[in-house]
């Protein structure tokens, strides 16, 4: 039994979702003493638990060692780590509070509404809608979090980019493909309880 509920808690995708976990705080301090370096560093952070996410459930699937406590933390994580930064971000005026607020209901509501679908033993997978949103978000949280401009010197691109205008175009479009995927999400909720009661 004790070794059923280590294998659930402690294996590697598990641990490396405490360790995106352990990162949260660590970016919220560097967000608070803002400076250029601390926002790099906060977006470096920002980054490495992002790519995280990729990696443990990449090796949970690989290694059959998709778990309960597994499927609570790996949401947990992304939703506290994006939450944290933007709500962080505010008071220092690089994104809006009413677009976290769209944000944030957004994912309220699918959370609320995954529970619902669960209770109906109903699955509900995200959508390419839902997969754009969350890629366009993290990546503009990394260019709300880096915010200054930087001059850059890559291959055949040179020039300066205002990283925080980047970040703020692409959380807007997070925002646009929020709300479209939400639409579908409860769409499709509607449409397979229909079925059921049919």
């Amino acid at each position: 039994m004790k070794s059923n509920i280590k294998k659930d808690i402690f294996n590697i995708p598990n641990l490396i979702t405490l360790f995106r976990i352990i990162l949260i705080p660590v970016v919220a301090v560097l967000i608070a003493y803002e400076s250029p370096r601390n926002c790099f560093l906060a977006a470096l952070f920002f980054s490495i638990a992002s790519g995280t996410d990729f990696v443990d459930g990449y090796l949970a699937r690989r290694l059959g060692l998709i778990t309960i406590t597994g499927k609570f933390l790996d949401p947990l994580a992304d939703k506290l780590m994006v939450i944290t930064s933007l709500v962080m971000l505010i008071p220092l005026n690089r994104v809006p509070a009413w677009l976290v607020v769209i944000l944030l209901a957004r994912e309220f509501s699918i959370t609320v509404l995954r529970a619902l679908a669960s209770q109906e033993g109903l699955v509900l997978a995200a959508g390419q809608e839902g997969k754009a949103k969350a890629a366009l978000q993290m990546v503009g949280i990394v260019g709300l979090l880096v915010h200054y401009p930087y001059e850059i010197n890559f291959l055949i691109f040179r020039g300066i980019i205002d990283f925080h205008r980047v970040g703020i175009v692409l959380v807007v479009l997070s925002m646009v493909f929020s709300i479209l995927s939400a639409f579908s999400y409860f769409k499709w909720f509607v449409s397979e309880i229909d079925r059921k009661g049919g």
